[in-house]
């Protein structure tokens, strides 16, 4: 049987796992055991910054999407930044990707959003096709960053 829900403190093995899988992918970071466990802990020990949700087949968490809530001057409303969505490779392309980001989007209008922001690697066109399926679309904006 296949739930979604918000992930606790309990989770935190499991969401370590899944972000390294993550991180492995990605680009511009690398995976660091401590770093991403005293993440995790303080977005779960925190209700403004955001939330985590799972989803789990047989009480086993095989995906997790994060949402971190900010503020947009353009719209006068509470939006959500969407980080850290990976589904356990074993169980991609079975439709529980889909089943999550749906359940992380119903959840955002829940906490009051009105927006939902996620950035993802330039390369990764799998990712895009599912943001795409999933009806977000590409925006005219471009990110830069500076790490302080």
């Amino acid at each position: 049987m296949n739930l979604q829900r918000l992930a606790t403190l309990e989770d935190i093995p499991a969401l370590c796992g899944l972000l390294k899988i993550l991180f492995e992918q990605e680009e511009e970071f690398c995976f660091e055991q401590n770093k991403q466990e005293n993440a995790l802990k303080t977005l779960l020990g925190s209700l403004h910054l955001g939330d985590i949700l799972v989803t789990e087949i047989s009480g086993k968490i095989i995906g997790m999407v994060t949402i971190l809530y900010t503020f947009s001057t353009a719209l006068n409303e509470r939006v959500g930044l969407l980080e850290d969505m990976i589904i356990d490779p074993k169980y991609q392309n079975s439709g529980l990707g889909s089943k999550l980001i749906e359940y992380a989007f119903a959840f955002a209008r829940l906490q009051g959003l009105k927006r939902i922001t996620l950035l993802t690697d330039g390369t990764n066109k799998k990712a895009h096709r599912f943001y795409e399926k999933n009806n977000l679309t590409l925006s005219s904006m471009v990110p830069f960053r500076k790490i302080l």
